[in-house]
């Protein structure tokens, strides 16, 4: 038996987080009040390059005051990916809002650009743009369409810590950004989540109701009904030392995925999102999608390599074929997401892995295909 176990993912706390949540016990400052939430706000919206960044609880809440502070309410539309983990359409839907389905791109696996008008009606609101597994959206052209039609642009960037678009990092490439740092994200803070943004009253705003809605200038009064979104210090201070060693992060991610792509290359019918000349991919995970002929047997793989110690995750289910939002886009077709998400596998990244590690993963990859194939074979000539 093959006791050896990589996941699919793991934090890697090697800075100070130790010494910075110790402070805060130390202190006593525990709660939404400490000092290194603001210096953690500082430190990221410098990072993306951003002039605000407002703090919260996790990535869900960041987007469901994203859409809040930008108007969002009852009878709208907001047009999001089909192709995203579930918080996406559920943010929209907090608001009273119907999350309008587009299908994604064959390569880059990112919201078709080229489907998006066609969804456009008189009630469409704004555009949530999700970078997925960190590979940003082809923005400009997206931008160009919200401003054809007087609509907002979100980034869903909760997968996509210091990717970029252009020479410019996620976080200042829309209207305003939201960020997860959940314990399997590039930058983690174990729960967590922040707003960026370069308009101030947007920022303001976010604030506002992320503290149950207390006017800013005027201690205990509420003008609007707000909400209980608020980070604390001790995370917080988990993400200013993460932030402090972002470099060095990043850095290992991307030299992990590059591992997986010299050593994957020669597989046939493996397929995985590309960099461009202009876009800088984050590499949150590295997912391939199987050959079409494997795909029916894609969960058998992943079982098979988890008998042996290598932990996978599928796919996202596109939002489409969920129970909450199935009826509501029951007569659009979604090609595109429909067969990344059925052949689609998640391999072990982050940060931690070396080079051993990925040829380890590759080599029981690679043998867990061949068998499955075998299988096909030997069941189509019966």
């Amino acid at each position: 038996m093959n006791r050896r176990f990589i996941p699919v993912s793991a934090p890697m706390l090697v800075g100070n987080e130790k010494k910075y949540v110790t402070d805060c016990l130390d202190s006593s400052w525990i709660s939404s009040c400490g000092g290194y939430v603001e210096r953690f706000e500082q430190a990221f919206a410098e990072f993306c390059g951003a002039r605000h960044a407002v703090s919260c609880c996790n990535g869900t809440t960041a987007l469901h005051l994203a859409l809040l502070a930008l108007g969002v309410g009852a009878g709208d539309e907001v047009i999001v990916p089909t192709l995203t983990f579930v918080a996406t359409a559920n943010a929209v839907t907090y608001c009273g809002a119907r999350p309008v389905f587009v299908d994604a791109d064959p390569v880059t696996w990112n919201l078709d650009p080229t489907l998006v008008e066609a969804r456009i009606t008189p009630r469409t609101k704004g555009i949530v743009v999700v970078h997925l597994y960190g590979l940003p959206a082809e923005m400009d052209t997206i931008k160009e369409i919200a401003r054809r039609h007087d609509l907002f642009v979100v980034e869903d960037a909760a997968e996509a810590h210091g990717a970029e678009y252009k020479g410019r990092r996620t976080g200042t490439l829309a209207d305003v950004a939201c960020f997860s740092f959940y314990g399997n994200k590039i930058i983690t803070t174990g729960e967590g989540g922040m707003v960026t943004t370069n308009d101030p009253a947007l920022a303001r705003r976010v604030a506002q109701l992320r503290g149950q809605g207390m006017d800013s200038e005027r201690r205990y009064w509420f003008p609007v009904v707000g909400y209980n979104y608020r980070m604390m210090n001790l995370p917080a201070a988990v993400g200013l030392a993460q932030l402090e060693r972002a470099d060095w992060h990043t850095g290992r991610r991307r030299e992990v995925a590059g591992w997986y792509e010299e050593r994957l290359a020669a597989v046939a019918g493996l397929t995985w999102q590309h960099e461009t000349q202009h876009v800088r991919h984050a590499r949150w995970l590295f997912t391939v999608t199987l050959a079409e002929e494997l795909s029916a047997a894609r969960d058998e793989v992943m079982s098979l390599m988890g008998e042996r110690g290598v932990e996978t995750r599928p796919v996202f289910y596109p939002m489409h074929v969920l129970p909450p939002y199935r009826e509501s886009a029951s007569h659009e077709a979604f090609p595109v997401a429909d067969r990344v998400a059925q052949s689609g596998v998640s391999l072990p990244t982050w940060a931690g892995l070396e080079r051993d590690d990925v040829d380890h993963v590759c080599a029981i990859f690679v043998r867990c295909l061949e068998e499955v194939a075998e299988r096909y074979v030997e069941s189509m000539e019966a």
